[in-house]
């Protein structure tokens, strides 16, 4: 896990691969409530997908610039470019799914290997 300190370009957090990156605010209830499931996912995903968190209090112009206006909001990268975005709290299940979508099929795996 990841987190995006201030300064950092678009490219810099999700140039290569597949990245999900969850944009967020110390000050946001949702945010606290997403972050245990960010961490998990992180765990899960490690070597295949880069989870990264942003507060977009001291990284505003990126946020502004991907027209973050709400938070949570999650978008998931592939090489750079922007295939999904959810706003709000979503569960694990889900967001395996959203990553799994992303991912090269043989690294998916399915149950065998953990990513359900």
């Amino acid at each position: 896990m990841e987190n995006v300190s201030a300064g950092k370009t678009l490219d810099e957090i999700a140039g290569q691969g597949v990245s999900l990156v969850d944009f967020g605010a110390p000050w946001c209830g949702p945010c606290k409530v997403q972050g245990p499931v960010i961490h998990k996912l992180a765990e899960k995903f490690q070597g295949l997908a880069s989870v990264k968190e942003v507060d977009i209090d001291q990284n505003r112009d990126l946020a502004m610039s991907l027209g973050i206006q709400s938070v949570p909001t999650l978008i998931l990268f592939k090489d750079g470019q922007e295939v999904q975005r959810l706003i709000g709290l979503h569960n694990e299940a889900k967001l395996t799914q959203v990553i799994n979508g992303a991912l090269p099929e043989e690294n998916t795996g399915g149950a065998e290997n953990g990513r359900t």
